[in-house]
């Protein structure tokens, strides 16, 4: 066996372990690190199949951002996790039914006539100079730039939607307006007493 292969058999083998403890563990914040791992260990498979810019991208913004903002949510928050379990053993049939019809539908797709080793030959060797990074930003631009673009402005159109959701006006609520502040003079602000002096 290759080295290369061990690697690949072990870090799936870590990602695995990982995924199932994400949704049997007991604690939330344990169930965030183990996420955070399986992460870790489909960048290091990203590696593996020389998409270094994916990896990193995986890595940087998942477990850099996404899962920080995840820990920091579940620690804030007070959960109820005999409340979120009360329901967990009437659905896990149809969980489990579920799980195995994905299993079946990906076994028969990657299996199949166009993911057989056949179908897909290695790639040939990469050049010296050659930049994966760089070759995903030219065929983002040229040949899919109009659904990148259309993605992007989905994108827009969803963070201005979860913007002015959040800053819509709430009755009872205090703000300070800046314009008011600014329009303050020396004399609304400041007042001057006269006082006379007095001695003991």
């Amino acid at each position: 066996m290759e080295f290369k292969t061990a690697v690949f058999y072990f870090l799936s083998a870590i990602l695995v372990l990982a995924a199932l403890r994400v949704i049997t563990a007991r604690n939330p914040v344990h169930a965030a690190l183990f996420l955070v791992l399986s992460f870790f260990t489909a960048g290091g498979i990203w590696l593996l199949l020389q998409a270094e810019f994916l990896a990193i991208t995986l890595i940087m913004v998942y477990v850099g951002a996404v899962m920080v903002l995840f820990l920091f949510v579940v620690m804030m928050l007070d959960i109820n996790l005999d409340r979120i379990r009360q329901g967990f053993w009437s659905y896990l049939p149809v969980g489990a039914l579920i799980g195995i019809l994905m299993v079946i539908e990906m076994a028969m797709v990657l299996g199949g006539r166009y993911f057989g080793l056949d179908a897909m030959p290695a790639p040939p060797a990469a050049a010296a100079d050659y930049s994966n990074t760089r070759e995903l930003g030219r065929v983002l631009y040229t040949d899919y730039v109009y659904p990148f673009e259309l993605a992007s402005l989905v994108l827009l159109v969803a963070m201005i939607a979860a913007v002015s959701l959040t800053l819509r006006k709430r009755k009872g609520t205090k703000a300070i307006d800046p314009a008011l502040q600014v329009a303050v003079k020396r004399e609304g602000r400041v007042e001057l007493v006269k006082m006379p002096a007095e001695k003991e």
